[in-house]
């Protein structure tokens, strides 16, 4: 028997839910098409609208929270690896050994400090933040029923009062249906009148500490991790300092800050291409050909001299050029003093007169300044491929163009 009660309360509850959503879909529909009024709040409205403009907002906000936050995780690997590498090329017999692989070891302990702390101070939070949204949507949709029960428990007890024949019982139970709608909803209404402005001011506050703590993490890691660069670049300092004789001369990309002549500096081409990698170059003695031994006399190389590793190239390359020309002229299909060839990796757009105007890929023979006082640093001098093979004419076609445009090719 208690089954049975059950199962007739539980059909009962389903046919009135059931009741409930035809009555509401018929009262919708009756206001679309004028044929009811519908209980307008525009405050209320207003409400919805910020909530709904700050639910979307705060997703966004965490979804480029976590990406900031794998783009951490990507950094620390590739520094891991960076490091390691370090680790493995540092001979055991080199000095500050343990001290490198000191420094890494807290390299990797302070970027994952960063992670972790921007998981607990930053991601967390705005979880916390956005979960209190659900709920609210949940019962800001539920008002929007219990509004459409009222409206229609309204429209029914007017009905009523105002049909020729009146049923007193029928207009006495729907009065009482309409108070209580009526409480329902006003119910739920207060509420929300309450909760969703002050759920909208609350933004301001939870931007600024979000981002106040994003911002002082990362403050805070830059300074430790620059404390860490330094001590390795004194490590490696000490390094160069016990193997100076085995050094090479590293050509650097040019800095902004470094003093240029004639106030021109390179543009720096675009992020992560070939071209931006520091160029370290091997110069040589130059090789003479046998028969120029024999039959001149040459000027002796200033590759052992205090002469820029620059200065000492462009020497090489000419003597090179001369020789294997017969004649102060140059080789016969190259232009005077040529020494090497690029080709341009990015575009470049000209700035000036005297520079070479570049589309990626052009080739460029690479020629010595006139006055090595009048070269730039991170400049070169040269003419364009295509433009000797046609005019064959320096003055009218060589000009200057930044290095870390392009690339060596021969």
């Amino acid at each position: 028997m208690a089954e049975m009660g059950s199962k007739g309360v539980s059909a009962g509850k389903i046919a009135s839910n059931v009741q409930k959503k035809l009555t509401r879909a018929q009262e919708k529909v009756l206001q679309k098409l004028g044929k009811a009024d519908e209980t307008k709040d525009e405050q209320f409205e207003q409400c919805v609208q910020n909530f709904n403009k700050q639910l979307t907002e705060g997703t966004r906000l965490q979804k480029d929270l976590r990406t900031y936050l794998a783009s951490v995780k990507a950094m620390h690997e590739a520094s891991k690896k960076l490091n390691e590498c370090l680790q493995e090329v540092y001979e055991p017999d080199w000095p500050g050994r343990d001290e490198a692989n000191k420094i890494a070891e807290n390299n990797d302990l302070l970027w994952l400090d960063y992670h972790q702390k921007l998981v607990d101070q930053a991601l967390l939070t705005m979880d916390t933040y956005l979960g209190q949204f659900p709920d609210i949507k949940s019962r800001i949709a539920k008002r929007g029923r219990k509004l459409v029960d009222y409206d229609s428990a309204r429209h029914h007890y007017e009905s009523l009062q105002t049909a020729k024949k009146k049923d007193e019982a029928k207009i006495a139970k729907a009065e009482e249906e309409l108070i209580k709608a009526q409480k329902v909803f006003e119910e739920m209404n207060v509420d929300l009148q309450e909760e969703l402005p002050s759920l909208w001011n609350s933004r301001v506050g939870f931007y600024v500490n979000t981002f106040q703590s994003i911002a002082g993490l990362e403050e805070n890691f830059h300074k430790e991790m620059s404390k860490l660069n330094e001590s390795l670049n004194e490590v490696l300092v000490s390094l160069e300092k016990q193997h100076g004789s085995n050094t090479f001369p590293v050509k650097a990309q040019p800095s902004d800050n470094a003093p240029a002549k004639g106030n021109k500096s390179p543009s720096p081409p675009p992020d992560g291409s070939p071209a931006a990698t520091p160029e370290i170059r091997v110069n040589h003695e130059p090789e003479l050909p046998s028969s120029a031994t024999a039959g001149a006399s040459l000027p002796k190389s200033p590759s052992q001299s205090s002469l820029p590793a620059v200065v000492v190239e462009t020497f090489s390359a000419t003597v090179n050029g001369t020789v294997e020309g017969g004649s102060g002229a140059g080789r016969l299909d190259l232009p005077p003093g040529f020494m090497f060839k690029v080709q341009a990796q990015h575009d470049y757009v000209a700035t000036d007169t005297d520079e070479l105007q570049l589309k990626a890929g052009d080739v460029v023979l690479v020629i010595p300044f006139q006055n090595p006082e009048e070269q730039d640093e991170g400049w070169l001098m040269g003419v364009k491929e295509s433009d000797w093979n046609q005019h064959k004419e320096l003055e009218k076609c060589r000009g200057v163009f930044p290095e870390n445009f392009t690339e060596r090719v021969q």
